[in-house]
Formats: C-alpha cells, sequence, structure tokens
C-alpha cells in the first residue's frame, strides 16, 4: 500500500488556495492537506489547520511553497535539514548561485521545482545532457500595471502607462531580470534552471497594453537542434502578476511526487 504524502501549503494566496482546495477535495491521489502556513490570520478560509512554519515542519512530509522567493531563503535550507521535502513554485530566489547550490546539497529532505508558467523545460534539460545550448532566449509579455516595480524611474513609469503598444521595460540574463520582478519573472529562472546557466539566459520584459494574456517565448538552439516554445495564459483574476494556470502546474508536480501513474515525465 503507497504512503499518503501529508502535505502543507505555504501562502494561501492566488496559488496556495487553488492547490490546498483541490487536495482537500481528494483531486491528488496519495496527497493530503494537513496544515497550511500564512502570515495573516486565515480564521475559517483555510480547509486545514493554520500553523506557524516550525510546526509544519512537525506534520508534514512534503512543503509547498506558494509565497513568494523570500520564503525559499529564509526557510528552504531548515525544511530540507529536517528531512520534510520541498516543492518550489518561486523558482526566481534561485538567481542567487550560493542559495541554489546550498539547497541542491541540502538534505535528508527532497527539493523540487515547479515549472509553473512555461512548458518545454522537460525537454530542454534533455538536450542539456546532449552538451551545453548556446543560445537561449525568453521574452515575457505582461499588462503594464503587472509590471510597476518602486524602482522605476518617472519616466519609465509614464512610458509604461501611457503606452499604445509594446515597450521593453528591461533585458539582461536570468540572474539579473528575476531580481528586479520578484513576482513576475519566476519563468527566467526556470528556463535558466532546465539549462543549467543563468548567464545563458537572454531575458527581454515588455510591456504590452494590449497583452491580456500573458505571453512566454522560449527560444533556443545548439549543435543538437533549434527550439520555440511559446505560451499565452490568462492573467489569474485575483494576482494578475501570476498565470492561471500555475496552481495546476503545482498540482501536476504534486501528484507526479506522489506518484501518481500516467504522468508524462
Amino acid at each position: 500500500m503507497s504512503t499518503v504524502r501529508k502535505v502543507g501549503i505555504v501562502g494561501w494566496g492566488a496559488i496556495g488556495r487553488v492547490v490546498g482546495t483541490a487536495l482537500t477535495h481528494g483531486e491528488v491521489s496519495g496527497a493530503e492537506l494537513v496544515c497550511v502556513v500564512d502570515n495573516r490570520p486565515l480564521g475559517e478560509a483555510a480547509p486545514a489547520p493554520q500553523v506557524t512554519f516550525e510546526e509544519a515542519l512537525q506534520r508534514c512530509d512534503l512543503v509547498v511553497e506558494a509565497a513568494g522567493q523570500g520564503v525559499v531563503r529564509e526557510w528552504g535550507e531548515r525544511v530540507l535539514a529536517s528531512g520534510t521535502d520541498l516543492l518550489i513554485a518561486s523558482t526566481g530566489a534561485l538567481t542567487d548561485d550560493d542559495l541554489a547550490k546550498r539547497l541542491l546539497a541540502a538534505g535528508p529532505g527532497r527539493v523540487y521545482f515547479t515549472g509553473g508558467a512555461v512548458g518545454g523545460l522537460d525537454l530542454l534539460q534533455a538536450v542539456r545532457s546532449l552538451g551545453p545550448v548556446d543560445e537561449v532566449r525568453l521574452t515575457t509579455t505582461k499588462l503594464p500595471s503587472t509590471l510597476e516595480q518602486p524602482w522605476m524611474s518617472e519616466e519609465l513609469l509614464l512610458r509604461m502607462r501611457t503606452a499604445t503598444g509594446p515597450v521593453e521595460v528591461m533585458s539582461g540574463t536570468a540572474r539579473e531580470v528575476p531580481v528586479s520582478f520578484p513576482r513576475s519573472t519566476n519563468v527566467a529562472a526556470s528556463v535558466a534552471l532546465a539549462v543549467g546557466d543563468l548567464d545563458a539566459v537572454r531575458v527581454r520584459v515588455v510591456a504590452d497594453p494590449a497583452a491580456h494574456r500573458t505571453r512566454h517565448v522560449i527560444e533556443a538552439s545548439g549543435p543538437h537542434g533549434a527550439y520555440r516554445f511559446e505560451m499565452e495564459h490568462v492573467p489569474d483574476a485575483d494576482n494578475p502578476a501570476t498565470s492561471q494556470v500555475v496552481p495546476y502546474a503545482v498540482l501536476r508536480s504534486l501528484a507526479a511526487i506522489a506518484g501518481r501513474t500516467g504522468q508524462i515525465l
């Protein structure tokens, strides 16, 4: 008889609510929600006991991070050192090379990453086994309001707010860009994770008032082939900075960890 994974969710927001509700309704065979961690009092909104992070590590054998990069930085190693497995949604935290190395070396808990709003990462990981991918480009296009950041100049903010067409907001590597857009560019870090090199992935962030769907375009090439993946997602109604599909990507990852058969791995 297979073991049922005892799951704790950190973050009861746009991602955590969907994942937690699905677990409560038994939609992931082999996994059950046993607790929720959030820095706000949730009351009856949470379908499982709301506990501290320390208590969660006593109750769970798998923690799902759905609360942002700061949680990964502060708690990632401690979760794994406790023997609890960790599924990370906020892959942008891995732009910190030192943190990424520590997480991958930590244990005895195992660390997993969900692809979130982007596809093709499994294929890019397979291609990487053949040798380095020479060139990788990611272009992310979103509504201007979802990309506004405190560090932006008044000039840039004005350009974004009055734009009638696409405006390039930033370009750089997958090491640089997610730091400037901590809630909007986990995709860049996920692509870099797949190809194994933060500096090899060139990223463009584009604001477009017509981008009613969030668009991600990945282009990669090397001696073994050329690849192009394009995705357009409806933004989440409660949190337009993330795509509606993300919690379902987390649920798919959870199902794979829990051992559901028929999964594409």
